[in-house]
């Protein structure tokens, strides 16, 4: 789960991460208040939307009197985001965060990220603040330090002062910015991130560090353990299909294709969504029902896929493990007899009461296609898809 900028500085501030002044408004109204009250004439506005590169995308403005605040603000209420990190859909802005500029003598990077080859965390520092990690270091390795986490979460005194050599930190300076990392590896660890980033950390002309930017992913599977996090969640920043799968506790994900996958099981959905394509098809979603799938998530899961006007089949896919199939079988027909599907529906069905599950959906006299393999059933579901027009 991604985070907003000003929820991540609101979990910094709680850790004592210094951060600039800032104020959240979703109205005009908010914003003339806030200009009078508080009688701000320099202010840098930034989009909240879950997504990167909102400056070069538009969604960053400096303004520099109070005339041109409440211009800006006007433009980025509303408007659309696209870039590669929201894709062609793109998100719409529906808050923004205004802060009183900083002065900047210097431009760091500072993140914690899971290190999935070497299963533990990982902080990477770099001078080169500011700008995309990522380029830094596939163009100039050198500038990149990263330090393993030991196990227990805690950077040890050698870790600190390494960062703190690297990062040209010395005096009052290197201690300011050896509590910075420590606080930002805490946050890591005790909120369960995947990862938590500080680009800029910026070095003022009064010789502060502090955090002017903010960025938190929450592990997923964690979010039952963070009560205030998960108040965070904002559907807005979703499309329908998705925040919709969200609420009855659907992991879906909306693709561009046009054949809907209903599957039980994440791994067995990466398989799915691979066969379609080897066979010359275009998935339209990833959709794990869950190994416990009930008759109101089965029937959910056909509402958000029928959602989608791409799709021209649907394969469902199904292992009857944790639940039979006869009884995801009488589910299917339930949902379908709800909902009058009316695109082909391509079943393949393995595990306990298989024969049973199959029979029920034979004699329902629906637009059910059963199969005997994976592999049959992803290319009838293909051939369906382009018998409607699909590709």
């Amino acid at each position: 789960m991604n985070l907003h900028e000003y929820q991540a500085k609101l979990i910094f501030e709680n850790f004592g991460i210094p951060v600039p002044q800032y104020y959240v408004v979703s109205t005009l109204q908010e914003v003339e208040y806030l200009i009078s009250s508080h009688q701000l004439e320099t202010a840098v506005l930034k989009v909240q939307i879950h997504a990167g590169g909102r400056g070069k995308a538009g969604g960053v403005k400096i303004a520099k009197n109070g005339d041109e605040i409440l211009q800006y603000a006007s433009e980025l209420l509303g408007k659309k985001i696209i870039n590669n990190q929201t894709g062609p859909a793109g998100i719409v802005a529906r808050q923004i965060m205004i802060t009183p500029p900083v002065d900047i003598k210097k431009e760091y990077y500072l993140g914690v990220v899971i290190d999935r080859q070497n299963a533990r965390g990982v902080l990477i520092a770099s001078q080169e603040g500011g700008l995309d990690i990522e380029e830094v270091a596939k163009n100039a390795p050198g500038k990149v330090l990263y330090i393993p986490i030991p196990l227990d979460g805690q950077l040890k005194k050698y870790h600190l002062l390494r960062l703190a050599n690297f990062m040209g930190w010395f005096g009052t300076l290197a201690e300011k910015g050896k509590l910075i990392a420590n606080a930002l590896v805490k946050v890591f660890v005790e909120k369960d991130a995947t990862l938590v980033e500080i680009n800029p950390l910026v070095l003022t002309n009064q010789e502060e560090l502090i955090a002017i930017d903010a960025k938190i992913s929450i592990d997923d599977n964690a979010l039952f353990r963070q009560t205030e996090i998960k108040s965070f969640y904002d559907p807005t920043q979703f499309s329908p299909s998705e925040a919709r799968a969200h609420e009855n506790e659907l992991a879906y994900v909306a693709l561009e294709g046009n054949i809907g996958c209903m599957v039980n099981g994440a791994g067995l959905a990466m398989a799915t969504m691979d066969i379609i394509q080897y066979y010359g098809g275009r998935p339209a979603n990833f959709l794990d029902i869950g190994g416990g799938a009930s008759q109101e998530k089965i029937t959910e899961g056909f509402k958000i896929l029928l959602s989608d006007q791409h799709v021209k089949a649907i394969l469902i896919n199904i292992f009857g493990g944790i639940m039979n199939c006869g009884t995801l079988a009488k589910g299917l027909i339930a949902a379908a007899n709800e909902l009058n599907v009316n695109v082909p529906l391509i079943v393949r069905m393995e595990g306990t009461n298989v024969e049973q599950g199959r029979e029920l959906l034979k004699q329902s006299k629906l637009n059910f296609v059963v199969t005997n393999s994976l592999e049959e059933a992803a290319q009838k579901v293909v051939d369906a898809a382009k018998s409607k027009g699909g590709v």
